[in-house]
């Protein structure tokens, strides 16, 4: 069942544990995500905290829209946009087990190995071949495509990576014990199995 943009119209608490398990493809090419991280506007580590810019516009909404930007000057991140227009909230999706479109990631990353083609932020996105000329694309609409998981999966938490403020928050979500996380993570209690 495809995600659609009232599934991102809610806060990024409550839509990025839903994303783990969920199918993300990018003209075909994609996987099952495993990884996110949750931002909000009142987060000193979003690029949302100080308010709207150019770069962060996208970040603000209409949710169900992609937010990409390129972390230090390097790598691009894909962020799915969450929460109310005018509300700076977005799931960064950090990792997917790779699935569809297997030689055309490979091609683009340059590497043989499933487990380093799409094990972090800069690697998912040059796997898929987004860019920032993907910034603001809707998420149900090609050449995107997010299908709901089919089942609740176990889910690891844990703090967030490459930032300075705000670390204590429990704000990573991961798949428990998939190979493909860019870094291991504790399963959540309670959690489904």
């Amino acid at each position: 069942m495809p995600l659609t943009r009232d599934f991102f119209a809610r806060s990024v608490h409550e839509v990025a544990p839903e994303l783990i398990g969920a199918t993300l493809l990018v003209d075909g090419v994609g996987g099952t995500i495993v990884e996110v991280e949750a931002y909000d506007q009142d987060d000193p580590a979003s690029h949302g905290f100080r308010g709207r810019t150019a770069r962060t516009a996208s970040m603000f909404g209409p949710p169900g829209h992609a937010y990409v930007y390129r972390s230090y000057g390097i790598h691009w991140c894909l962020n799915l946009v969450c929460a109310g227009e005018g509300r700076a909230e977005a799931a960064l999706v950090r990792a997917l087990e790779p699935l569809q479109g297997l030689e055309a990631m490979r091609g683009r990353r340059g590497v043989e190995a499933e487990r380093a083609l799409c094990s972090g932020p800069g690697k998912l996105c040059q796997a898929l071949g987004i860019t920032r000329a993907f910034d603001g694309f809707p998420l149900d609409e090609p050449p995107f495509e997010l299908l709901a998981r089919e089942t609740v999966p176990r889910l690891a938490v844990g703090p967030r990576i490459g930032i300075t403020r705000a670390v204590e928050q429990p704000w990573r979500y991961g798949l428990a014990g998939s190979r493909f996380l860019s870094r291991p993570m504790r399963s959540l209690p309670g959690s489904a199995a």
